[in-house]
């Protein structure tokens, strides 16, 4: 699968839990905590998937190391003149067919749910430039704004500004609703991925591509672009803060005025939800 060793998450901000602030972290060997309903999902099938390879692998381990021993030359040295034996070539086709549609199955499921986007209550379009995104709100004509990577020297907030992760105008979306997530590109092939929220799609210059999430919970999560994009690939990641349907309503109204201010209504949110955490 595309995000198998995807890496686990982080820190907590906005308040929540450290389950709720998706973002890799050393060592990180398998996916990340599941954001949204589609992730959940790919999380079930890489399950499934998992408890059907390890036993496939087995047998073919027992049956090399059976071969190894047995029909070695010390073994045999005369070889068998058995070239041929109906039962076992029936098997090793129709065993590999069945584990196949077993297989198909809940991949085609995935894969409905993954190309079909519910009606959006929230619609977002995503440019890929080199090497940073620009972010559009459709629905509010007055909102569009560049996202940056905050460089090292300008990191003031370790904690809540993670390195290579954190940018100055992250998106911001209300928690349980549809996102859908229009993407392209103004230069080269980009790739818009979001590991918590069970996304990855290409931007491509001159095409518009669709894909969606919905953020049950609140709180901060990291992607990044996952194309090999240019010299400054590893540059570009994307933050999106899920926040309650108010506080959204909040930031878009202050995104029409000024960036800035958003930006600072974000921070009291979080600063907000921290008092109440602390009680």
């Amino acid at each position: 699968m595309k995000r198998l060793l995807a890496c686990v998450a982080g820190v907590g901000t906005l308040g929540m839990s450290a389950a709720h602030a998706a973002q890799p972290v050393e060592w990180g060997t398998y996916l990340q905590p599941a954001a949204s309903p589609i992730m959940a999902d790919i999380h079930s099938f890489g399950s499934f998937t998992f408890w059907i390879i390890v036993p496939v692998t087995l047998l073919v381990l027992v049956l090399l190391v059976a071969v190894i021993v047995k029909f070695n030359a010390k073994a045999n040295p005369v070889p068998s003149r058995t070239s041929h034996n109906t039962m076992i070539e029936v098997i090793w086709t129709v065993a590999p067919v069945l584990i196949l549609l077993m297989l198909a199955v809940p991949s085609f499921r995935l894969l409905y749910e993954e190309q079909t986007i519910p009606p959006a209550d929230v619609t977002i379009k995503a440019i890929g430039n080199k090497w940073y995104w620009s972010y559009e709100y459709p629905d509010a004509e007055a909102v569009s704004f560049d996202s940056t990577l905050i460089e090292d020297a300008d990191i003031t907030d370790p904690v809540n500004q993670p390195r290579m992760l954190a940018v100055d105008y992250p998106i911001v979306v209300p928690a349980g609703k549809v996102v859908r997530v229009q993407v392209t590109a103004s230069d080269v092939i980009h790739a818009f991925a979001m590991p918590s929220m069970g996304v990855k799609i290409d931007a491509i210059p001159g095409r518009l591509n669709e894909t969606w999430f919905r953020a049950d919970t609140p709180g901060v999560y990291y992607g990044q672009c996952s194309e090999l994009c240019g010299l400054r690939h590893a540059y570009m990641p994307i933050q999106l803060n899920v926040v309650t349907e108010d506080q959204y309503a909040q930031w878009l109204a202050a995104a029409a005025e000024d960036m800035d201010a958003a930006t600072q209504l974000l921070a009291s949110f979080r600063t907000d939800a921290t008092k109440v955490a602390a009680r």
